[in-house]
């Protein structure tokens, strides 16, 4: 029941409530990356929803018009050089995520599931095969978010993914919103050019 229909409810009142009351905070945001630089406001990139199937995620502009297109963060030689200054903090706080709000009202996206994977993030999408992570419409937050995010090696981010997909449940959901809440503003799991930064600091 809540799986098929309420989840789904509760995505469309969010969302819509969400979309109301920050509208302010969009604006100041645009006219923020705008005043640094005159590129668009806001970046598509392709990324894998539902069932494998593609869709183009929206976020916030944090990089320069010329970075390497469809490629993740943690990949690029120099991240720090792409980022602007107005994006840095945008990711900091993880306001650069705020335009996927219209895509959750759409259903492209949910508040929570797992984090749409880029189209050509092979590993990740494989890793999530195994556990069935793929067939959960992707969140705006998940369970491997708050248990690390950038912080997690591929194949524990797909572990977490997996298990959020077996129990999906409103009570797993509300934990869930509420540990991203406290995340956010603590900054935690935020790590610039790398996945896998847990494994990293235990060597």
């Amino acid at each position: 029941m809540y799986r098929r229909f309420v989840k789904r409810a509760l995505d469309i009142l969010l969302s819509a409530v969400g979309t109301l009351v920050l509208s302010p905070l969009f604006l100041v945001i645009t006219a923020a990356i705008k005043a640094e630089d005159h590129g668009p406001v806001f970046f598509k990139q392709k990324r894998v929803g539902i069932h494998k199937s593609y869709f183009n995620i929206l976020k916030f502009r944090t990089m320069r018009v010329d970075t390497p297109h469809d490629m993740p963060t943690h990949l690029l030689a120099d991240p720090d050089r792409w980022i602007t200054r107005v994006g840095r903090f945008l990711r900091k706080t993880s306001l650069d995520e705020l335009p996927q709000i219209l895509q959750i009202l759409t259903g492209k996206m949910s508040v929570v599931g797992p984090r749409p994977a880029l189209w050509n993030q092979y590993d990740l999408i494989a890793e999530r095969d195994k556990y069935g992570a793929n067939d959960v419409t992707p969140g705006l937050t998940g369970w491997a978010q708050v248990n690390g995010r950038d912080e997690l090696e591929i194949d524990v981010k797909a572990r977490y993914d997996g298990e959020y997909a077996e129990k999906l449940s409103f009570g797993l959901d509300a934990k869930i919103f509420l540990m991203t809440i406290v995340n956010v503003l603590r900054h935690r799991g935020v790590v610039e050019g790398g996945t896998g930064a847990m494994k990293e600091a235990a060597k």
